[in-house]
């Protein structure tokens, strides 16, 4: 299982930060060549699928074959492409149809490591109902009408 790093790397070579493909990469840089034109090809800016679609993708078959860190690392990629924390609960949703109960407890998993890893901005507060806001507020003053006194 390849070690996970604290830190998500913007190395193109290694864009998960997998502390494990710098390592192999200097054993044979010509597979890691290889490896990183066929990752570039798969989940890279160019295609008719944006990056952010094909990172929801490829977590939703992590989070089925149980790999936690991997679907963390590609959460990652994707909020860095534009996903909201919505949409990666749904891929996870999604992914918990055919991965079943795996799936959807590893995606959870990684969904709560990023948000305790503060990846998410913190909610806004609710916008307040009217009576909310009546309450909230004093009336405004009474005001004297002039003209004629209303008889008491």
């Amino acid at each position: 299982m390849p070690a996970k790093t604290t830190k998500q790397s913007k190395d193109i070579h290694n864009p998960y930060g997998y502390s494990d493909i710098d390592w192999a990469a200097a054993l044979d840089p010509a597979y890691a060549a290889a490896r990183t034109e066929v990752r570039r090809l798969s989940v890279g800016e160019d295609g008719t699928l944006s990056v952010k679609v094909k990172e929801l993708i490829v977590l939703g078959i992590l989070a089925s074959r149980g790999l936690q860190y991997g679907v963390e690392a590609h959460m990652r990629r994707a909020l860095d492409y534009g996903a909201t924390k919505d949409e990666l609960f749904e891929a996870i949703k999604a992914a918990a149809v055919p991965g079943g109960g795996v799936a959807y407890s590893v995606g959870v998993r990684a969904l709560q490591a990023l948000e305790q890893d503060g990846a998410f901005p913190p909610p806004s507060p609710p916008s307040p109902s009217r009576s909310q806001r009546e309450k909230a507020s004093p009336p405004p003053p009474a005001t004297r009408r002039r003209g004629k006194a209303a008889p008491r």
